[in-house]
């Protein structure tokens, strides 16, 4: 089954009002949140290509206990790593500059995290340590989205292959790419849920269509594939916002705006819950699965001027400053809860030697309103009239995701040389 790839939360619009108070207090919440993990963050990556710079790893082990994801967005004026006309897989749902983005300035920021420097994305440097290696995105079309980032910053080095039809005829919700000339593979397996899910609506599949969601069933299309791939970046979000039906032991638990008589009402966050703990659950019974698993955080959206389906847009050209930032509740919620899901995985994955890292985009973000498409990018149904603030332009913020990608590569690198050093 498939379904529509546009996604756009049903949730309220976000105003850059709050009081600086609570801006620092949720802000304190989430570093609390983080700290303990990035204290765990102890295991072991797969063996890498030998033809790693040194002097990188080194530059790397000065800065390992930096917090990377906490910082701020400053001015960059050396621009994009690429752009419309120098990568040619940019798909028209994010190809802002092609459909007469007005303004460039979005693309003159780069994050500075506190404490430490982020290395510029190396374009050699990545496909060298993923060399013979594997990668999947599962997820949904924000994954995709940030596939599709890292296709663009790696163009310049070396265009891949389109292997998709070797493995499905669904060509736009499933996509493998090859680098030969590094045995690499890239992949995107599209699961907006993780779970098993089908429409629950006789009227069918619309944007806010009510959806059946079995929690304890993980979604095969992903499953059945993952123990391939020796990296997996599992991410989920907008979905779980729109009315869903709640199904455990194949027996309707509850749901979530269903409006319907009789049936105990769940939150979002119950079913969000529940479905990465399938999914980790999961990854943790495979018997054959030895990669590293990422969990890349919840993606805000930056819905202004009113909700998603109500004329609400993202019109801005510059980050916000602390002072403006609001954080909406319900981002604080998506995000402790997969971040409590995330730990309890990690525990688990030591007793049997696999590794969870975190990705965790979700701070950085927040202050990107201006990185939205709006209605500079077209959706696969050709429907122009509601912006998508949820993706990301391509170029823009969301390639910042992929040099985090780089240094956590890195990072686990440089701790595998620790442990073979020990071994000597």
């Amino acid at each position: 089954m498939k379904f529509h790839d546009i996604e756009l939360p049903n949730e309220k619009n976000t105003t850059p009002n709050i009081p600086k108070q609570v801006f620092l207090l949720a802000l304190t919440l989430i570093v609390l949140t983080i700290i303990p993990l990035c204290l765990n963050n102890d295991s072991l990556s797969p063996l890498p290509s030998p033809k790693i710079n040194t002097n990188d790893l080194k530059s790397i082990e000065s800065e390992e206990k930096c917090d990377v994801f906490s910082g701020k967005w400053v001015p960059f004026s050396q621009g994009p790593y690429y752009t419309n006309e120098t990568c040619d897989l940019i798909i028209d749902q994010q190809n802002c500059m092609k459909f007469g983005r007005p303004n460039t300035e979005f693309l003159n920021w780069r994050w500075k995290p506190d404490e430490c420097e982020l290395p510029l994305f190396d374009a050699v440097q990545f496909l060298e340590l993923v060399r013979g290696k594997s990668i999947a995105f599962v997820g949904d079309s924000v994954g995709r989205n940030q596939m599709q980032s890292l296709l663009c910053l790696l163009v310049g080095v070396v265009h891949p292959e389109d292997i998709t039809l070797n493995y499905t005829s669904d060509t736009i919700y499933f996509k493998r790419w090859f680098y030969a000339d590094y045995n690499f593979t890239l992949a995107t397996l599209w699961s907006p849920f993780l779970v098993k899910a089908s429409d629950a609506d006789p009227s069918g599949h619309s944007y806010n269509s009510i959806m059946n969601l079995y929690l304890d069933r993980v979604d095969e299309a992903w499953a059945a594939e993952i123990t391939t791939f020796d990296y997996v970046i599992f991410s989920a979000g907008h979905w779980f916002f729109r009315p869903l039906m709640f199904y455990e032991n194949d027996q309707l638990v509850g749901c979530y705006k269903c409006q319907q008589e009789n049936i105990t009402d769940l939150t979002q966050y119950y079913g969000y819950r529940k479905a990465f703990r399938t999914a980790f659950r999961t990854i943790l019974s495979l018997k054959d699965y030895k990669g590293v698993t990422f969990l890349r955080t919840f993606s805000p959206a930056h819905f202004e001027n009113g909700d998603w389906n109500k004329g609400g847009n993202c019109v801005r050209t510059k980050p916000f400053t602390e002072e403006e930032l609001r954080v909406d509740q319900y981002i604080m919620e998506m995000y402790s809860t997969q971040m409590e899901e995330q730990r309890a995985a990690t525990k688990e994955g030591r007793k049997r030697g696999l590794e969870f890292r975190l990705l965790d985009t979700t701070k950085a973000m927040l202050l990107r309103p201006d990185g939205h498409p709006n209605h500079y990018g077209h959706s696969q149904d050709k429907n122009i009239t509601i912006a998508d603030c949820v993706h990301w332009c391509l170029p823009g913020p969301i390639d910042t995701w992929n040099e985090f990608l780089l240094y956590m590569l890195r990072e686990g690198q440089l701790t595998l040389g620790r442990k073979l050093q020990k071994n000597d």
